[in-house]
């Protein structure tokens, strides 16, 4: 392996969303990972690949057997760290509990959860959309009549994945000075909630309605929003500032001092009618080209099936092709100690006494 994180060894019970997006990051970062799946187990959505699973191996064992919880406990006691994101309390009862490995106190018990380990929701089920209805985050996001959930990329990811690998990270530099683990308590409510720092300002100062298509950011400003062309796609208009205002005004051909005054809420209906006239008479790769190397601050809505073939994510290699498959590369990017995608099937299990063998047990 190599990466930032080499050298690192991990432990991922086999999980939904979050859990292995957490594995999959420290992995792209160098860390071995090894899953431990049950026997059996299939796709949620019967796919033959996931990419939240690349780059690392997996072992199947039964946690409910007897012999096979000796198995993982033994991987366990020999990693630097844990990754699981079942309900609280299940992993004390199998004995695989943070307090269950005294011969590994440098252990890091990464615990992935919606509500978190405590509090009068942490045993009830709950999805992404659940977690951050109580954040107040899914309030804000959507058209002016109802919420609409951003995906799950907010809550499980953004929230959760991305908030457990960091807190492991942190965790394994502290116990690089003090020798001893710790545990992680990463909760998808508790990351939203962070991720809503500006917009929390933004409320404090009076500079935020409390409903949604009034804002700034929320679609409420004409200048902000998204509008459909001749074509039927979409363009991203983001020119907040008054100069890539200007610059974007006389790419489209519109005269300033013709236009209502953009910075009264009151005149932004009108704006926005102005606007999406104008966009209606061009295609959405004519404004994209129209825009491209200007600071307009206006670029095509691409399509999930585009995106990899646009010409800066092209040369930036945002995109990989791996295993056939069209995969966000290894992000951030480090000059000296970069990611990568390590090896790693997912089809053939690997022998947990060779993992054992090569982790000194």
């Amino acid at each position: 392996m190599s990466g930032p994180l080499a050298g690192l060894r991990i432990v991922e019970i086999a999980g939904l969303g979050p859990t292995p997006f957490a594995a999959m990051t420290l992995a792209d970062m160098g860390a071995e990972v090894v899953r431990i799946e049950r026997p059996g187990t299939r796709h949620i959505f019967g796919l033959d690949y996931e990419v939240l699973d690349r780059g690392r191996g997996f072992v199947t064992l039964d946690l409910k057997s007897a012999a096979d919880r000796a198995v993982a406990r033994r991987l366990i006691a020999r990693a630097d760290g844990l990754i699981e994101g079942l309900r609280p309390g299940v992993m004390e009862r199998l004995g695989l509990g943070p307090g269950d490995f005294p011969e590994n106190p440098r252990l890091v018990y990464g615990r992935m959860t919606g509500w978190g380990q405590a509090g009068p929701l942490a045993r009830t089920a709950g999805h992404d959309i659940n977690y951050i209805a109580l954040t107040g985050a899914l309030h804000a996001i959507g058209t002016a009549d109802r919420p609409v959930p951003p995906l799950n990329l907010l809550g499980d990811f953004g929230g959760g994945g991305i908030y457990l690998a960091f807190g492991m990270v942190c965790a394994f530099l502290e116990a690089a000075r003090s020798g001893r683990g710790q545990i992680v308590d990463a909760a998808i409510a508790d990351g939203v909630a962070h991720l809503t720092a500006m917009i929390r300002t933004l409320v404090a100062g009076g500079a935020w309605e409390d409903r949604r298509g009034a804002n700034l950011l929320d679609g409420g400003a004409p200048y902000y929003d998204t509008y459909r062309c001749k074509c039927g796609g979409f363009v991203a208009l983001g020119a907040i500032e008054e100069k890539f205002w200007r610059t974007f005004l006389g790419l489209a051909g519109l005269d300033p001092a013709a236009l209502p005054d953009r910075r009264d809420p009151a005149a932004w209906p009108v704006l926005r009618d102005i606007l999406a006239a104008r966009f209606l008479t061009r295609t959405r790769d004519d404004w994209a080209a129209l825009a491209a190397g200007t600071d307009a601050c206006l670029t095509p809505v691409l399509t999930l099936a585009e995106a990899p073939g646009h010409a800066h994510n092209a040369a930036r290699c945002t995109f990989v092709d791996h295993e056939g498959v069209a995969e966000p590369a290894p992000a951030p990017r480090l000059s000296r100690t970069p990611g990568a995608i390590g090896a790693g099937s997912q089809t053939d299990p690997l022998d947990p006494a060779e993992v054992l063998a090569r982790w000194g047990g």
